[in-house]
């Protein structure tokens, strides 16, 4: 038997087997499907590791920091989904509220959207926003809260602002007294680190730390990353627990039940986001508006070609660029899995963009972390010399990671 006290290490990681399944329900914003390989049943993520985290949680007063993306029953192809507030609620877990972050409780809201306050109609519980006019949670909203637990599926980009979220619950239980439980769910682009490490002077929530456009870590082995490099304010650091996956490797193959944003609808464009990412800080419409986000990308402006497309308004693109206009570009839905950040199709589309044509928009920035990369583009370098200008940042990043890795 181990015996462990909560809350009292700051790198809690407890590795038992799951005793018993949960009873549940189905959850509606599934990804389109796709054949999904033996060994994702062999992968247990920690919300189904019940055991691990349920006597944590009894008798206390819970907050948890969740999405659409935050159910059990993954792996399990007898059972549909629970999300994890069911569960708990189910369990006699007191839970008080519910923190929602980009995109909101149920994962409907655009990109950058700023979202309410409101009550969730299911189970009645208050929806407090981290995306709307904070996005960190309060000390009154924090006031009463034991513990609080967060469980949101990341993809392994410094632009998805997941991450960032976490740094400010991770701040605000902090400052607050209030101990931190990461659920620890698959990283689907973790078998990779590479990109432009952000410029801690071009920081925001796009990108909050100094670290590659892909960093190859869970979402939990992140939060113990800004809790050892005391990136918090202050150099604070939370009371923090992850508990783990089970059988997972960062060369596992793990395809998400749910999608984790709107625009990110299948494997496909997750695997493809670390790349066409850089195009939201450009005039290039990256698939928005249409049922292929992130799996191509192209502008009225472009030379006609074979492949063309419109954007139009659709789920979680109200006001998609170039929309209603016939837009030439590339098909990338059925390109093979990248383990690299591909910058061959920003130059392409650089060099496609008329001279009288606006490029680079004020975003680029953030979402390249620095400014030599749009000049490397205007002063024509190739790829390849782009990426050379990354190896040193790289290989310093990943002597830091390599000391917050719980999986091989």
């Amino acid at each position: 038997m181990i015996n462990f006290k909560p809350f009292k290490s700051t790198y809690l990681i407890l590795f038992l087997s799951l005793n018993f399944q949960l009873i549940s329900c189905a959850q509606k914003t599934q990804l389109k499907s796709e054949k999904v390989e033996e060994t994702q049943a062999e992968i247990k993520i920690a919300a189904d590791r019940t055991n691990l985290y349920l006597n944590l949680l009894k008798g206390k007063n819970v907050a948890i920091v969740a999405n659409q993306t935050s159910v059990l029953n993954t792996g399990n192809k007898s059972q549909e989904p629970k999300h994890l507030v069911d569960s708990l609620l189910s369990l006699d877990i007191n839970v008080q509220k519910v923190f929602a972050p980009e995109h909101g409780f149920r994962g409907k809201a655009d990109a950058a959207e700023h979202i309410k306050d409101g009550i969730d109609k299911k189970t009645g519980l208050p929806i407090l926003s981290l995306h709307g006019k904070s996005k960190k949670p309060s000390a009154e909203q924090l006031k009463g809260i034991d513990v609080v637990v967060f469980d949101i599926q990341d993809v392994g980009a410094r632009f998805y602002t997941y991450i960032s979220t976490l740094h400010y619950v991770m701040e605000a239980c902090a400052e607050n007294g209030v101990p931190v439980i990461i659920l620890d769910r698959p990283n689907p682009n973790g078998h990779y680190v590479d990109g432009p490490v952000l410029e801690m002077k071009h920081s925001s929530f796009v990108g909050k730390h100094p670290v590659p456009l892909v960093y190859g870590m869970t979402i939990g082995e992140y939060g113990q990353m800004i809790n050892g490099e005391k990136w918090l304010k202050n150099g604070i650091q939370a009371d923090l627990t992850v508990i783990p996956l089970e059988n997972y490797t960062h060369n596992s193959e793990y395809h998400l039940a749910i999608r984790p944003s709107p625009n990110l609808p299948n494997n496909t464009s997750i695997n493809l986001y670390p790349s066409l990412g850089f195009f939201e800080g450009t005039t290039i419409n990256a698939g928005r508006g249409t049922e292929f986000q992130f799996q191509r990308y192209g502008a009225p402006f472009f030379e006609k070609s074979d492949f063309s497309y419109t954007p139009n308004p659709n789920f979680g693109a109200k006001y998609p660029k170039h929309k209603g206009k016939l837009c030439y570009g590339v098909d990338l839905s059925t390109t093979e899995k990248q383990s690299s950040v591909n910058l061959e199709w920003l130059i392409d589309a650089y060099n496609k963009t008329p001279k009288t044509e606006k490029f680079f928009g004020k975003t680029f920035t953030i979402h390249a972390g620095n400014t030599k990369l749009q000049q490397q583009i205007e002063q024509d370098l190739s790829a390849k010399e782009i990426r050379k200008t990354w190896e040193s940042d790289l290989d310093a990043f990943k002597v830091t990671r390599s000391k917050y890795l719980i999986y091989k």
